[in-house]
């Protein structure tokens, strides 16, 4: 039985477990959630994210200096940056477009126990760009504040590949430091089933079928926008640009969706979707290790659609009608909130709230979507690393086709 059987079936478990018990014995979930589903959800997790800072480091600095010349750096890059700003965009329009037509909001919800507290305040687009820069690089790794991280990683990778010979060493020490990384997520894979099996019991369980139930439609309308923006957005891009099957593509894409649904977390699942994009879609090294840690950092076209939806179910519930030009406003928010965003789970609600207040709407009607935001959460996630690895492969076609003018092109099955 492969990989992605043993994950598929660790969440089918997990959620008829935590829905059962949820519904015939509280008690005995509290119980086996405070022992069982939590601790094997936390340790998989911790497993995870404890590699998530070096192989960040690791790979973007290996890719930096294994593209060597840095024009091929700032045209990979800026190609890297426009697909993810109009892959955003397109994301939210989608949202947008499905929530004005099918009003999910527009079902006589009762407002009057919402109430929401924030506890982190989003930061503001200036202060985004301007602490891109780090002051210390070690303390930006001891946060995890990725786009520091990576800012400093590329500087290194662009040393490398300027002192070429001087520091072979240097070059030699961090390609081993990847290869190592990437045999700890081979070891940690062994236990993903498990902890796939732990994270949805506990979610499902906790949130049962009654929070479900209650934002049924807000829920549908979500994933379908994720569906959509999946199969038509990345799969055109996937079959026009990257000149490859979209069904080739996701079918052996799936295992790093998985971990990524069971995660709820882009930076987490890093090592997967990585080490997926190279050894089954065929991604270059350097073109993978340089796109897809920046995606996760600010490509989260599924947090786009989630807060378009959201904005307007919640404008709907309050009776709100909001302008084109606040909902224009809505697009460039978003798209702007998703640079610098931390690929964490439930970080989408803190860029919600920035959305909301743009808008003027009540930043309170976050309370009514949290009840089913778990589950949403784990699907957007699987979409933002589906994008990460399009691009990626996209990309990775563009330049194999400026090194090869008239590559021979076989038509996908």
């Amino acid at each position: 039985m492969n990989l992605t059987i043993k994950i598929f079936i660790g969440l089918i478990l997990g959620a008829v477990i935590g829905l059962v018990l949820n519904l015939t014995s509280p008690d005995l979930f509290t119980r086996l959630d405070t022992y069982l589903f939590d601790p094997l959800g936390t340790i998989f997790l911790n497993l995870i994210k404890m590699l998530v800072v070096p192989i960040v480091f690791f790979s973007i600095t290996l890719g930096t200096a294994s593209l060597g010349d840095p024009k091929k750096l700032g045209r990979i890059g800026g190609k890297t940056i426009g697909f993810f700003l109009i892959s955003t965009t397109v994301a939210i329009s989608i949202a947008l477009l499905l929530a004005f037509v099918f009003e999910p909001g527009n079902a006589n919800i009762d407002t009057s126990g919402a109430n929401y507290e924030q506890e982190e305040e989003a930061p503001g687009v200036v202060d985004t760009f301007t602490n891109i820069i780090p002051e210390n690089p070690l303390q930006s790794m001891a946060e995890e504040n990725m786009l520091q991280i990576i800012t400093f990683a590329i500087f290194i990778g662009l040393a490398l590949a300027m002192l070429g010979q001087k520091t072979a060493g240097i070059f030699n020490l961090i390609e081993q430091g990847n290869e190592i990384m990437m045999w700890l997520v081979n070891l940690i894979m062994r236990f993903a089933p498990y902890g796939a099996f732990g994270l949805l019991a506990s979610a499902i369980g906790e949130m049962g079928i009654d929070g479900m139930k209650a934002m049924f439609a807000y829920m549908v309308l979500v994933l379908a926008g994720l569906v959509i923006h999946g199969a038509l957005f990345y799969g055109s891009i996937v079959y026009f640009i990257g000149k490859m099957n979209p069904i080739f593509f996701f079918k052996n894409f799936v295992p790093a969706m998985t971990v990524a649904f069971s995660t709820s977390s882009s930076s987490a699942v890093l090592p997967i979707s990585m080490k997926t994009a190279q050894e089954r879609l065929g991604v270059s090294k350097p073109v993978s290790s340089f796109v897809q840690p920046l995606g996760a950092t600010v490509n989260m076209d599924g947090t786009a659609i989630m807060q378009g939806v959201a904005t307007l179910f919640i404008a709907q519930v309050y009776g709100s009608e909001l302008s084109f030009a606040q909902l224009i406003m809505v697009v460039l928010t978003a798209v702007l909130a998703s640079i610098g965003t931390a690929g964490v789970p439930g970080v989408g609600l803190i860029m919600l709230a920035m959305v909301l207040s743009q808008v003027s709407l009540p930043v309170e009607g976050i309370a009514l979507i949290l009840g089913i935001d778990r589950v949403l959460d784990m699907a957007r996630t699987a979409v933002n690393i589906t994008g990460d690895a399009a691009c990626a492969v996209a990309i990775d076609k563009s330049e194999k086709n400026k090194e090869d003018p008239h590559p021979t092109v076989e038509k996908p099955v």
